[in-house]
């Protein structure tokens, strides 16, 4: 015959509390006690973040559309424009990429900055526009801020943008990663520096790049925090364990 399994009795407090002792209250409360600090510290910390994402100050790629400017989604190496096309440059403070960035001032029309230049034979033409920015785009090493041009390139039929802007904007200067720094020698300095909110240059310590900004990092403190939380749930644990 198989022995009788009497039911272990409850601890006291059992019934009241749906199965939790007091000993598991304390720890919940406990490790609620920690986590609360932390997320106070988190929510402080993501108040004092910069209210304005940081620009950069570097050349924005267009291509005349409709009387407009369309944001190139390509690299000037890798886009071919066809003939008849119009590419538009522009040096200003703007975020990292995208539609946000500034278009050049002025629409550009084929027709009139090409008007000059007689289609050849086995070539293309594309006019270029040059919108070299403001004083207040400009860096503290910039130099002087040229004035807006147009040109109107004739390369091979399978030229880049790059090849388009070299025969008609030297010189241009890259960085070591093949990013456009320069045209026609400007800014004589720099590329892609990245400015403040109020417009003045971020800190180089901060060790920065246009993916990000240089307020907290937010979800550097977040996972700290989750550490921390966890650690003391492991610690809260174990010392259940030891005392049943």
């Amino acid at each position: 015959m198989l022995p009788t399994r009497h039911p272990r009795p409850a601890r006291p407090g059992a019934a009241a509390t749906g199965g939790a002792t007091p000993r598991r209250g304390r720890a919940r409360g406990r490790l609620a006690v920690l986590l609360l600090p932390l997320l106070g510290a988190l929510l402080v910390l993501a108040g004092a973040a910069p209210a304005e994402a940081a620009g950069y100050r570097y050349w924005s790629f267009w291509r005349g559309a409709d009387g407009g400017w369309a944001y190139q989604q390509q690299g000037p190496a890798i886009a071919v424009p066809p003939d008849g096309a119009v590419d538009g440059w522009r040096f200003a403070v703007s975020p990292d990429g995208g539609q946000d960035a500034a278009r050049p001032r002025t629409a550009g029309s084929f027709a009139d900055i090409c008007a000059q230049t007689p289609a050849q034979d086995g070539r293309k033409r594309v006019a270029v526009v040059l919108d070299f920015g403001t004083a207040d785009d400009a860096g503290p090493a910039a130099g002087a801020v040229p004035e807006p041009r147009t040109a109107c390139a004739v390369v091979a039929p399978r030229a880049t943008s790059a090849e388009v802007l070299a025969a008609v904007a030297p010189p241009l200067r890259y960085d070591t990663n093949g990013l456009l720094c320069a045209i026609a020698g400007y800014p004589t300095a720099g590329c892609a520096d990245q400015v403040g909110a109020a417009g003045a240059a971020a800190p180089a310590a901060g060790g920065t790049s246009p993916a990000h900004g240089g307020g907290p990092d937010i979800g550097l403190i977040a996972g700290g925090a989750l550490v921390a939380v966890l650690a003391g749930g492991a610690v809260l644990q174990a010392r259940r364990r030891r005392n049943p």
